[in-house]
């Protein structure tokens, strides 16, 4: 039940780093609404709050976060941008998602 809520809070860290960070985008590069942005900049702190949550240290969960980042980013580049990825793509996503339970969840 412990890797399932971490993955959970992870999932969710990274829905809103991303969505957040695509509201911004929005606005600033795409001449979006200001109130996109503001959106955008509102859910970026909610990113900064959501891993607090997680029962390990701030640099194990950090560290473990950024591989879980990396598959979510190329999982909204094909999802929102419809830009599918490449055999690399996936290929580093898996090198990166075996890193996070190596750091997260490997026994101690």
């Amino acid at each position: 039940m412990f890797i399932i809520k971490s993955l959970a809070l992870f999932v969710l860290a990274g829905l809103a780093e991303i969505g957040g960070g695509y509201l911004v985008w929005q606005w600033y590069r795409e001449g979006h609404s200001i109130y996109i942005g503001v959106v955008g900049a509102i859910i970026l702190v909610l990113y900064g709050i959501i891993p607090t949550f997680q029962p390990a240290s701030f640099s194990r969960v950090y560290a473990a976060y950024g591989g879980i980042f990396i598959v979510m980013a190329i999982s909204w580049g094909w999802v929102i941008d419809k830009k599918p990825p490449d055999i690399f793509e996936l290929i580093g996503g898996g090198i990166c998602l075996i890193g996070v339970f190596i750091i997260m969840y490997w026994p101690r």
